[in-house]
């Protein structure tokens, strides 16, 4: 024995507007969260994109090698300039670093990126240090530089 149901037109409009609804909340909510990415920012401000990136390999013997980077690994900045660094992270879960020198912390998570900002009074180099892949005894250490002229 089949069953037939009947919808009411009635009831079909309110199922295209409750549909249209979570539509357009969805949507508000997802503009609403790319808004931090976009703040303005000043026209002298250098803004830098990096990524996080994770290789391994095995060599002939067996043996497992892992490599962890920032990408590009290098970065030239003006001395006494705002600085924005959009980092994403692509590989690892999780990188907490630290901008030694700088007095820059953060956390960068697999799929999202991290936006931190510095101005750098002294010229000099100073390295970006995953707290994570630090030692160089469990792998090659994930390590970048941000070169202050």
């Amino acid at each position: 024995m089949s069953k037939v149901m009947f919808i009411s037109k009635r009831r079909i409009q309110w199922y295209i507007v409750a549909a249209a609804l979570v539509v357009l909340g969805g949507a508000y909510i997802g503009w609403q969260r790319t808004q931090a990415a976009t703040a303005p920012i000043s026209a002298e401000t250098q803004v830098y994109q990096l990524v996080t990136g994770e290789f391994t390999s095995t060599t002939e013997n067996g043996k497992q090698l892992e490599a962890y980077v920032f990408a590009p690994d290098t970065l030239v900045v003006k001395k006494g300039q705002p600085v924005e660094l959009r980092i994403t992270g692509v590989s690892g879960q999780s990188h907490p670093f630290s901008i030694e020198g700088l007095g820059v912390q953060g956390t960068v998570n697999k799929g999202k990126t991290t936006v931190v900002r510095f101005t750098a009074e002294q010229a000099g180099t100073y390295p970006i240090i995953c707290e994570t892949h630090n030692d160089p005894k469990t792998g090659i250490p994930m390590v970048g530089y941000i070169v202050v002229q």
